[in-house]
């Protein structure tokens, strides 16, 4: 049968070098070009979709889009495609280099086109279509376009590497040539590799061990810590072409020195004389957080089980991608997620696919996250690698006759990954994030996201983790209160750390040892009281006041984060702080942990704007003195840690953001001027403030407008959040019944009713007594700081411990878990109804 449509062919166009081709998998479920029937990719405006008899994903872009010719893309690994692990990088990198495979070398690929106006159901093949030069020169095009997956995926390992001040104003000791002997191995031991030539006076040094990756002893770091010499440069990354691992150890992070040649020529050494005989740092971190293994044998040393089917699909790790693996997984084994975006027969699945309001799939949110429930609940990816011409398993663990286990290739979630953290300065890259971090920016965005659907949001899997948190304040004087509730996720308790006098203190491996905490002894930290300075609206005098946090409802699904990455000397660093919980993994709250607001017997509190007495004369704010404290203790004067109190909330829970504003606005002409006194200050903070709180454009608040809220209230948001979009929306989610009038809006109007006081603010979760959870999964990571290592997922499936691991999915064992459960960072506990 012949197309009578053919000719139309010739009107489409290849794709531009800016636009995304989705040749490798379906934009909608992870069906690939691998499987047997291929990727349908089409050719109007290369969106990827699958033609199975399950999902028909590119049969309903046809029906909504209009786009009728598709080009059918399959690809088969040829037997001789062989990639050794071990391959050197190249030898110059200032980034990290992604070579681009040459498919022809490693797979056979199999095209046609095909016509759907001609068969609705599958697509009619034509398979001379391509004896047309313009039909050719557009499926050429199609086929030797970056795809989108490697697209996204060079685009976000660009880093580029910057100098810093102390490698601009580097000054160097006149110490003279080194010998070649001075340069064989470490000056304080026998190290010959991983050595760290100090750029000030030439002293060598071998690196730390976790960060060289091929042992060290830190003699490159006792030598900046005995002389303050910052700048090293790694001997063996040194290039011809100038380049090298340059580090600093005063800002503690990987710099470029413009004028290295020259500065290593005053030791005498030429760069032209060189080449590269070890790996970047770049290179060792993406190569160790790609192979980064918790371990996958139990304590006889017997290889963990395999575990396939529903609900146990791996992601396959896109580089330093683990932390959003965790989470995913764990999101996932919750069954409002699994309801909100999953189910057997698909039904709400193909519903939105039928009716969504995005263009292409790939720009959907709603699409993505039935995407990764499809991949990871349905068993249909949940086989071993190198599967595929085999029958999918469903359910149940295979067994092999092989003694190696053979574990999954794994879903790769790059679509997910480009389109949640598009426009995120962070999670825009590839560099290591913080799984908690995560987990909060992707619940703003499911919000966001659920607000185009209001027939919907009652289905919001989020609302699981909402819970309010209330925060009660008495003036010690006049007895008087004032309560305030904020709505929150995720419970961060701190973790004390208390080194443990053993040895120094130091371990096998010289690592710090720590008193174990319990959870429950953390909690109980955050719920208690605490005195403070407090400038008493009521008594119009400084006085002090007591703080009290309770919760001000119980959400279903209780996170608690432990703050395990602390500042040490101003560094980030992570301490391996062992936390225990409960018997049973259980926690229990009581009426005794629940507040329940403004009570009879009590008096609020005047507002503080609230103008002070005309008697009372003017005196200097009263500034949080654990607050002040901390930022004198960081090096800032005096005065300028004074105005970045009145400007972030004079709170010492406030102190990061305090120091943000100091780094923000050290350049301003008037921060060391004085501050003025009296009610005057007042005024002063909110100039203060105002700075980080400009006129919105016309363009973000068109795009709140566009998700149903009003202009006004996308105004306000935009102030009140220093013209940030996304905490916008969060902030419109916390404040609903906040219309966005501001003064001037309403000077001529009549008096509007008082607003609900913060203790009388709507917050999701429930006020019921006791409040009984059990633990469902806890995430944890093995590595020295934020910006390296591994994380995975503990989850309970049954009455069993499963590891997910990247794409490794495991029975864990039992005495495993007892040991990470400790060194857990996040904790997911369920609601025991009953």
């Amino acid at each position: 049968m012949s197309c009578p449509h053919r000719e139309q062919l010739a009107y489409l166009r290849p794709p531009t070098l800016s636009q995304s081709v989705n040749r490798e998998e379906c934009t909608q479920c992870f069906d690939s070009q691998d499987l047997p029937l291929g990727v349908e990719v089409c050719l109007a405006c290369f969106n990827g979709g699958c033609s199975g008899p399950e999902k028909h994903h590119a049969r309903t872009h046809v029906q909504k889009s209009g786009h009728t010719f598709t080009l059918n893309v399959k690809r088969r690994l040829k037997p001789s495609a062989q990639r050794s692990a071990d391959e050197e990088p190249p030898a110059k990198m200032t980034k990290l280099a992604i070579v681009e495979d040459r498919e022809e070398d490693k797979y056979e690929t199999s095209t046609v086109v095909k016509c759907w106006a001609c068969d609705a159901e599958k697509g009619l093949e034509i398979p001379d279509a391509v004896d047309d030069p313009k039909v050719k020169t557009l499926v050429d095009g199609v086929m030797h376009s970056l795809s989108s997956a490697r697209q996204s995926e060079v685009k976000a390992w660009e880093e580029e590497i910057l100098p810093c001040e102390h490698t601009l104003t580097l000054q160097q000791l006149a110490n003279g040539p080194i010998p070649a002997s001075g340069l064989a191995h470490c000056s304080a031991c026998d190290l010959k590799e991983n050595l760290w030539l100090c750029m000030i006076c030439g002293s060598l040094g071998c690196g730390r061990q976790q960060f060289g990756g091929l042992g060290g002893n830190g003699h490159g770091l006792a030598h900046y810590e005995a002389t303050g010499h910052g700048v090293s440069v790694k001997l063996g990354t040194i290039t011809p072409e100038g380049s090298a691992d340059i580090y600093c150890y005063i800002c503690n992070d990987a710099k470029l020195d413009p004028n290295m040649a020259v500065h290593l020529s005053t030791f005498g050494i030429n760069v032209q004389k060189l080449s590269k005989t070890e790996k970047s740092m770049t290179e060792l971190q993406i190569e160790q957080n790609l192979k980064y293994d918790f371990s996958l044998t139990n304590e006889e040393g017997k290889a963990l089980e395999p575990l396939f089917g529903p609900g146990l699909t791996g992601l396959a790790n896109l580089g330093n991608s683990c932390y959003m693996a965790s989470v995913l997984q764990t999101l996932f084994s919750l069954p409002a997620f699994q309801a909100r975006y999953y189910n057997n027969n698909n039904d709400n699945n193909n519903a939105h696919a039928a009716a969504c309001p995005e263009p292409l799939p790939a720009s959907c949110v709603e699409c993505q996250m039935h995407k990764i429930a499809d991949g990871l609940l349905s068993g249909r990816y949940s086989h071993p690698a190198n599967y595929a011409a085999r029958p999918i398993p469903i359910g149940g663990a295979l067994q092999h006759p092989s003694p190696t286990p053979v574990f999954q290739a794994g879903v790769r979630p790059i679509g997910f990954k480009t389109l949640i953290g598009k426009g995120h300065e962070e999670f825009a890259t590839m560099r290591q994030q913080d799984s908690e971090e995560f987990f909060t920016h992707l619940v703003m965005v499911l919000r966001r996201d659920a607000h185009k659907y209001k027939e919907r949001q009652e289905l919001d899997a989020t609302a699981v983790f909402a819970y309010g948190m209330e925060q009660r304040l008495q003036c010690t004087q006049c007895k008087k209160v004032r309560y305030r509730v904020d709505a929150a996720d995720v419970v961060s308790v701190a973790v004390p750390a208390v080194e443990v006098e053993v040895e120094a203190g130091k371990d096998e491996e010289g690592k710090t040892q720590y008193a174990e905490v319990q959870l429950t002894h953390c909690l109980d930290a955050l719920l208690g009281s605490e005195a403070l300075e407090y400038a008493c609206p009521a008594c119009g005098k400084d006085v002090h006041a007591l703080r009290q946090t309770k919760f001000a409802s119980f959400p279903e699904v209780l996170v608690v984060h432990a703050k395990k990455f602390q500042l040490v000397n101003w560094v980030p660093s992570k301490l391996d702080i062992p936390v225990l919980l409960p018997p049973s993994d259980t926690l229990e709250f009581n009426e005794a942990h629940l507040g329940r607001g403004l009570q009879p017997s009590e008096t609020e509190l005047p507002n503080d704007t609230a103008p002070a007495p005309a008697s009372a004369p003017a005196s200097a704010p009263a500034f949080n003195a654990a607050a002040l404290a901390q930022l004198e203790g960081m090096g800032f004067p005096t005065i300028r840690c004074h105005k970045a109190l009145l400007a972030t909330g004079n709170s010492d829970s406030d102190v990061e953001l305090a120091m943000e504003w100091l780094f923000a606005h050290m350049e301003d002409p008037d921060i060391d001027a004085p501050i003025v006194s009296g009610a005057a200050v007042g005024a002063v903070g909110a100039a203060l403030a105002s700075r980080d709180n400009p006129e919105p454009s016309a363009e973000q608040i068109g795009m709140l407008v566009d998700m149903g809220f009003t202009h006004a209230q996308g105004r306000k948001a935009l102030r009140e959040t220093g013209g940030s979009a996304e905490r916008a929306v969060e902030w419109l989610f916390n404040h609903p019944d906040d219309m966005g009038e501001e003064e001037e809006d309403v000077a001529s109007a009549p008096a509007p009713a008082p607003a609900p006081t913060a203790a009388q603010a709507v917050v999701q979760g429930s006020t019921e007594v006791p409040a009984r959870y059990k633990l469902k999964a806890f995430v944890s990571h093995k590595g020295p700081s934020v910006h390296s290592g591994h994380y995975v997922a503990h989850i309970r499936v049954g009455e069993h411990w499963v590891l997910f691991n990247d794409e490794k999915v495991v029975k864990a064992d039992e005495e495993s878990v007892k040991e990470l459960k400790k060194l857990a960072y996040l904790y997911f506990f369920e609601k025991v109804v009953g």
